[in-house]
C-alpha cells in the first residue's frame, strides 16, 4: 500500500459495496475509509489490548497533509498513554442499533422486532457502515428507492433516525442526515368490516380453527395484531386481559366478559403457554394467520366504530383501545377502573352479537 498522499487519496475510487480501508505505509495507524459516497480519515491503534479508532475527518475537507500531522500527534499521545482518553470513531449502524435496543426504556418487544426487521430488510447494506459515513444523499436516495411503499420508506428512515440520534448522546456526530428527507404522506387505510355476515362466512371458511378464534377475539376486543398473537394464558384472567407491555410503552388491562372466555374456550387444551399456539413456529405461537379480506387492524377499527355507534363516549373508546389520551387531564389525572370500563365493553359486545345474530337470520 503506497503513501496516502493528496493525489493518491483523490484517485481512489469510491467503493461499489461496503467500506474499503487504505493504510498509509509511513505513518502506522493512519487509514482512509472509502465508502460508496465518502472518504474518511481515521487513526487506529491497539492500546491496552483494545483497538482504539479516532475519527480525524472527511476527505477532502481534511487534506492528506493535515490528516498525517494529526495522526502523528495521536500516535505520540497514545504512546504516552493519553490515547486512553481519545474519542473512539463513530460506531457502525449495527452496533448503534444493538445499543439503542438494549436501553431500559425500550417500548416493547414488538417495537424491538420492528426496528430489527426494518434495518435488516431495508437498510441491510448500511449495517456495517460507520454512522458518520451515511450521508444525506444516501438517506434521500434510499427513501426514494422505497417510495413504492410510503409507509415502509418512512418507517425505515425514522427508525434509522432514532438509532442515530441515540448514538449522538455518546459520539460526536453531526446532525442526523434524515434532515434532508421529505417524508411521504401516509394515508391511513380506514376500512372497517361493513358486512358482518360476509365476515362470519369468511371466518367460518378458514381451515385452521385457531385462526378462526384469533379473528373473533380481535373483533370482540379491538386488540392489535401483535398483542393478540403473543397472548399467553397467564395474561387471560377472570375479569381482564393483562398485557405487561404494549406499543406505547406501558402495561394495559382490558376488561373482559363471559363472551370472551367462551370465544377462547376451544383453545384451552392446546397449549399451556400460548393462546394461539403453532408447533411449526420458532416462537411457539402463530405469526402469520390466514389472510382475510379485512386486515387485523380493520377488526380493531370495527370494534371502535361499533362502540361509537352504540353510544360509547370517544374518550372511553380510546381507553379500551389503549390509546394515549390527548389531554393533560386524561394523561395524568383520570385513571378509570376496570369496573368503570366494563359496562362499555358489554355494550360493544352486545351490539356485535346483535349484528352477527341479525346477519344469521337474513
Amino acid at each position: 500500500m503506497p503513501k496516502l498522499t493528496e493525489t493518491y487519496a483523490k484517485k481512489i475510487p469510491h467503493s461499489s459495496e461496503g467500506t474499503q480501508k487504505y493504510w498509509d505505509t509511513e505513518i502506522k495507524g493512519l487509514v482512509l475509509f472509502v465508502g460508496k459516497q465518502s472518504k474518511t480519515w481515521y487513526f487506529q491503534k491497539d492500546v491496552g489490548g483494545k483497538t482504539k479508532r479516532v475519527l480525524i475527518g472527511r476527505f477532502p475537507v481534511i487534506s492528506s497533509q493535515a490528516a498525517r500531522q494529526t495522526a502523528m500527534g495521536l500516535a505520540l499521545e497514545m504512546g504516552r498513554g493519553a490515547g486512553k482518553m481519545a474519542q473512539i470513531g463513530a460506531p457502525r449502524l449495527e452496533t448503534a442499533m444493538e445499543v439503542y435496543l438494549a436501553r431500559p426504556k425500550l417500548r416493547s418487544e414488538q417495537y424491538r422486532h420492528g426496528v430489527q426487521t426494518y434495518m435488516e430488510n431495508q437498510l441491510k447494506d448500511w449495517l456495517r457502515m460507520p454512522l458518520d459515513e451515511i450521508s444525506k444523499a444516501m438517506v434521500v436516495r434510499r427513501h426514494q428507492e422505497l417510495a413504492s411503499s410510503p409507509s415502509t420508506a418512512n418507517h425505515a428512515l425514522r427508525y434509522f433516525r432514532s438509532i442515530y440520534n441515540h448514538a449522538r448522546r455518546t459520539y460526536n456526530l453531526p446532525e442526523c442526515p434524515t434532515m434532508a428527507v421529505e417524508w411521504y404522506e401516509e394515508k391511513p387505510d380506514g376500512r372497517i368490516i361493513e358486512d358482518l355476515r360476509e365476515w362470519r362466512q369468511a371466518v367460518a371458511g378458514l381451515q385452521n380453527p385457531i385462526h378462526k378464534v384469533f379473528y373473533e377475539l380481535l373483533l370482540f376486543t379491538g386488540l392489535r395484531k401483535a398483542e393478540a398473537l403473543t397472548l399467553q394464558w397467564n395474561s387471560i384472567l377472570e375479569d381482564r386481559i393483562h398485557l405487561p407491555m404494549t406499543k406505547n410503552g406501558r402495561s394495559f388491562d382490558l376488561p373482559i366478559l363471559q363472551t370472551h372466555h367462551e370465544i377462547l374456550a376451544p383453545l384451552r387444551p392446546l397449549s399451556r403457554k400460548w393462546v394461539f399456539p403453532s408447533p411449526k413456529s420458532v416462537t411457539g405461537h402463530i405469526t402469520g394467520p390466514e389472510k382475510l379480506k379485512w386486515s387485523p387492524h380493520a377488526h380493531r377499527r370495527t370494534f371502535a366504530t361499533v362502540a361509537m355507534e352504540a353510544g360509547v363516549l370517544e374518550e372511553i373508546v380510546g381507553r379500551l383501545l389503549n390509546h394515549t389520551p390527548l389531554s393533560i387531564t386524561g394523561q395524568r389525572y383520570t385513571k378509570p377502573s376496570l369496573d368503570a370500563l366494563r359496562p362499555s365493553v358489554d355494550v360493544v359486545c352486545t351490539e356485535l352479537e346483535k349484528r352477527l345474530s341479525f346477519s344469521k337470520t337474513e
